[in-house]
C-alpha cells in the first residue's frame, strides 16, 4: 500500500481540522492523531471497508483533543468532551446535523472494546488504529515495512508517556471516565510495551 494514498481528502474541512489540531496539540499527539488516521484508512481500503475518508480524517484529528488544557473537561470524560469539540467544528464546517452526530459518534467509539462495522465504520476503524497506536493491539494488520513507512514519517516523540500521564491525570479528577476504567484494565502495561515504540 502507498503511504502516498492515505494523505487528507483535500477538503477544507480536512484542511482545517489539521490546522486546530496542530494548533491545540503537542506534537506527539498530533503525529499520533495523523498516525491514526493513516492505520484506519489503511485498514479499511485494504479490508474493503467502506466508509467516509472526510469523516474519519476529522474523527481523526479530533478523537484526543480534549486532553489538551483548554478543552479539557472537569464533567465529562475526554472522549465525550473530544465530541463536543468536534460537534462545534463540524457546526462551524457547515455540516448537517445527521453528519455531526456521525462525526461525534466515530469520535467517542475510539475507547469503546468492540465497534460494529456495520453501523459505524468510522467508529471501528478508528477503535482499531488507535488501539494499535497506543496500546499495540492489531499489530498483524500491517507489515513490518509499512509500519516502518508510518514512523519514519510520523515518529512517535514520546507518544506513550505522554499519553499514560494523560490518561492517570484523567482518572484522577474523573474516576468514572473511560481512562479510569483502561488504567484498571492495566492499559499502562500495554502502552508501555507496545512494539512500535522498540527498535
Amino acid at each position: 500500500m502507498d503511504l502516498d494514498d492515505l494523505k487528507a481528502p483535500a477538503t477544507p474541512a480536512c484542511a482545517a481540522a489539521l490546522e486546530v489540531a496542530t494548533a491545540y496539540c503537542t506534537p506527539a499527539l498530533l503525529n499520533h492523531s495523523v498516525r491514526a488516521y493513516i492505520w484506519a484508512a489503511a485498514h479499511g481500503t485494504a479490508r474493503g471497508i467502506a466508509h467516509d475518508p472526510e469523516l474519519l480524517w476529522v474523527a481523526a484529528m479530533f478523537h484526543d483533543i480534549a486532553l489538551m488544557p483548554e478543552f479539557d473537561s472537569h464533567t465529562v470524560g475526554f472522549d465525550d468532551a473530544s465530541g463536543h469539540v468536534a460537534w462545534v467544528f463540524a457546526a462551524g464546517a457547515g455540516w448537517p446535523v445527521p453528519r455531526r452526530r456521525r462525526l461525534v459518534e466515530a469520535v467517542v467509539a475510539h475507547m469503546l472494546d468492540e465497534v460494529d462495522v456495520r453501523r459505524d465504520p468510522e467508529g471501528y476503524l478508528l477503535e482499531r488504529s488507535t488501539s494499535l497506536d497506543i496500546s499495540g493491539r492489531h499489530m498483524e494488520d500491517f507489515s513490518d515495512a509499512f509500519r516502518a513507512e508510518v514512523l519514519a514519517r510520523h515518529p512517535r516523540l514520546g507518544i506513550a508517556e505522554e499519553f499514560l500521564a494523560c490518561f492517570r491525570d484523567q482518572a484522577d479528577r474523573k474516576p468514572e471516565s473511560s481512562p479510569a476504567a483502561a488504567l484498571r484494565n492495566d492499559i499502562a502495561g500495554r502502552i508501555l510495551a507496545n512494539r512500535l515504540d522498540i527498535p
